[in-house]
């Protein structure tokens, strides 16, 4: 059953150090899915060569069709849009390749669409405001939004564009953003247990 609860993490200019930060404080058996989304898109990541060192948690570059798991860390390749269906990441060709991408926002629309657990969008350091525009549906659906605290951002630009959405739950530092996201999934679990799931 693909019910259990995803986190996009959304970032780009600075956004490493918010990875690094969020990573390091999360378990690595909470059940939940962890994708970056990071939306620098003219060179291939590293991501996936140096998260690894901050989490017990495998980290996945995605490719075509890839099974979306539980206590998993997973990265968007560079160039592409992401979406989710049937359980599993789907790459297409970027729809926006000129100016700032919106990769973060094509992908919270795809996860607000299709996948029935509990979401939860985080939007960290970065330029522009790419995922903005998404925050309001996932909210629509029950989810749960977060923004860098900007004093902890390298790059306040886009959480403060989340924030202006009107849309975000809460804004605090990645190591908050962590006990928050620990908080949920452990929400979730308590619930469909009770429901006798």
């Amino acid at each position: 059953m693909k019910n259990f609860p995803i986190v996009c993490v959304g970032g780009s200019a600075g956004g490493l150090d918010a990875y690094i930060r969020l990573l390091q404080n999360l378990p690595a058996d909470m059940g939940v899915a962890i994708v970056i989304v990071n939306h620098i898109t003219i060179m291939p990541t590293q991501l996936h060569e140096v998260l690894p060192r901050f989490t017990a948690m495998p980290v996945e570059l995605i490719t075509e069709r890839l099974v979306v798991e539980p206590d998993h860390v997973f990265i968007i390749p560079a160039n592409r849009d992401l979406h989710v269906g049937d359980g599993v990441f789907l790459l297409k060709p970027i729809s926006k390749p000129r100016g700032w991408p919106d990769v973060i926002t094509v992908f919270l629309r795809s996860l607000t669409d299709c996948w029935d657990g509990k979401l939860i969008a985080v939007i960290v350091s970065g330029y522009d405001g790419d995922g903005a525009a998404a925050l309001c549906g996932i909210k629509e659906v029950g989810g749960i939004t977060i923004a860098q605290k900007l004093s902890t951002a390298n790059q306040p630009d886009m959480p403060q564009s989340a924030i202006a959405s009107g849309c975000i739950d809460f804004v605090l530092s990645p190591e908050d953003i962590a006990r928050e996201i620990v908080r949920i999934a452990h929400d979730e679990v308590s619930t469909s247990q009770s429901r006798g799931n």
